[in-house]
């Protein structure tokens, strides 16, 4: 009996011993751990990226830099996206399909809707390039073309209208009335004088005054020297801007707009010499 009891005693304590991940070696008191159980990978870390409305391809490109070296030091985590790479990913995309009659200029710029995109350390730049198409495709589908297309303008005058709009109003009712005034200024046959078209095509940022010579340039992009749209989209829109682009305000015959003192929100009018008053009134310049 002692010897049995002593039997179902050893087996017990070798039961213990492997399921405790050990290994008993017969013969001796010592002990070897069992291999240890195979783990998958760790969870992928989710991060977030958010393009603000209005931005170019290259302030894309350095907020994904920016997001990346935050999410090493704050997420511990290394995500695939680089600078170089975004930017790689840009130049080899293509336009929707709509447009692609139209876009002369190998350039992405306006495509690339801005938003807030989720990702991981594992997506490609390619990846979220292709999400921000996606999604510009879906907004644009559904704005009404039907008033832009009466003006002859095309999806993509429309779309480099809106990036103006974009880069000129910050209050959003004036969305429309830009959109009017840029309207006005191309059935008369009028340069839009939109400086910040200037600004893009000579990169220069928006806190650097426009020099003489700046404005004599014979950028492309010059809108004060040069009538029509400038080549491309000067940032990449909104839909709020899309829809004013599409659907100006109607029944005004504005032709200048000035930005008031101390504020947000601009002077408009149809008249050149108010409009020269109001400049000079707002401490701009007199002639």
């Amino acid at each position: 009996m002692r010897r049995g009891l002593a039997l179902v005693v050893a087996a017990a304590v070798v039961a213990i011993g492997v399921a405790a991940g050990l290994v008993w070696v017969r013969g001796g008191d010592e002990t070897a751990a069992a291999p240890p159980t195979t783990t998958g990978p760790p969870p992928l870390a989710q991060l977030k990226i958010i393009f603000p409305e209005g931005f170019t391809v290259a302030d894309m490109a350095d907020r994904v830099a920016a997001v990346r070296e935050i999410a090493i030091s704050k997420r511990g985590v290394t995500p695939r996206l680089t600078r170089a790479a975004y930017l790689d990913a840009v130049g080899k995309a293509v336009a929707p399909s709509r447009f692609r009659k139209d876009v002369t200029h190998d350039s992405l710029e306006g495509f690339l809707f801005p938003a807030s995109y989720d990702f991981t350390q594992e997506t490609s730049a390619h990846e979220l390039v292709a999400d921000q198409l996606r999604a510009f495709r879906q907004r644009f589908r559904g704005v009404d073309m039907r008033y832009a297309r009466s003006k002859n303008l095309t999806p993509y005058d429309v779309l480099i209208i809106a990036s103006m709009i974009e880069k000129e109003t910050a209050v959003p009712r004036e969305r429309r009335l830009v959109a009017a005034v840029i309207y006005n200024r191309l059935h008369n046959r009028m340069p839009l004088g939109i400086d910040a078209t200037i600004r893009y095509g000579l990169h220069i940022p928006g806190t650097e005054s426009l020099t003489k010579k700046a404005l004599r340039s014979t950028s492309p992009y010059n809108t004060r020297l040069r009538p029509g749209l400038p080549p491309t989209p000067i940032a990449n829109p909104g839909l709020a801007s899309i829809r004013a682009a599409a659907n100006p305000a109607r029944n005004v015959d504005y032709l200048y707009y000035v930005r008031k003192p101390n504020s947000l929100s601009h002077y408009f009018t149809a008249d050149e010499s108010d409009f020269l008053h109001k400049v000079c009134e707002y401490g701009y310049a007199c002639k």
